[in-house]
């Protein structure tokens, strides 16, 4: 599918956004169970080289028609990586709390990804992570991504330390070669991981 609005499309960027995740979510439906439990697999096995060196990974719960995280994560977990997950919190606060796989994870309101109990270690814990993995319905080619909106990570990756690789986990065929609707106050990421390998961005 495009991830991409058809030329000629002329909409403020927030409109322009909202149209593009319709899009991408509905194709996102379309997946069968058993085509994303395989993708899962495969970004798992692809994202094994670039845990190599990391103490401490950012990373979530993905939902049922995201790109899968659980393999991912256990893979991070085998090599005594500590994982850090987002605690949404009341009205989108940011927070973060520490997650090892077999822990409960509560889906606290509609919409949002599962989280863990916590306690809470603050919106600045990310700072601690060697390798940040961030969700997105679409990446483009300078590393500009849409998001599932409420720029939540947009605020909280300015926490970061400056030089950690954010990676972001979508399907290969929502890479748009053409520039995304964004903000100003969008961040980069600096790849992507997808079903057929990690890719490097501008």
């Amino acid at each position: 599918m495009s991830s991409t609005l058809p030329p000629g499309t002329d909409l403020e960027v927030e409109d322009a956004k909202i149209l593009l995740r319709e899009a991408i979510r509905a194709h996102r439906r379309e997946r069968s169970a058993r085509e994303c439990a395989k993708a899962a697999q495969q970004i798992a096995e692809h994202a094994e080289a670039l845990l190599e060196g990391v103490g401490c990974s950012a990373i979530y719960a993905s939902r049922r028609f995201e790109p899968g995280t659980e393999a991912l994560i256990a893979r991070m977990h085998e090599r005594d990586i500590r994982i850090l997950m987002p605690m949404l919190g009341a009205g989108l606060s940011r927070d973060w709390a520490q997650y090892r796989p077999g822990e409960p994870l509560e889906v606290r309101a509609p919409g949002r990804p599962p989280e863990p109990a916590g306690p809470g270690l603050g919106e600045d814990a990310i700072r601690e992570a060697d390798l940040i993995i961030v969700p997105a319905l679409s990446v483009d080619t300078s590393g500009f991504r849409i998001g599932q909106g409420g720029g939540w990570y947009d605020r909280v990756l300015r926490h970061a330390t400056p030089g950690a690789p954010i990676y972001a986990l979508t399907y290969d065929d929502e890479i748009s070669d053409e520039p995304l609707p964004r903000a100003e106050h969008d961040h980069v990421v600096h790849g992507v991981i997808t079903p057929n390998g990690v890719r490097t961005l501008a």
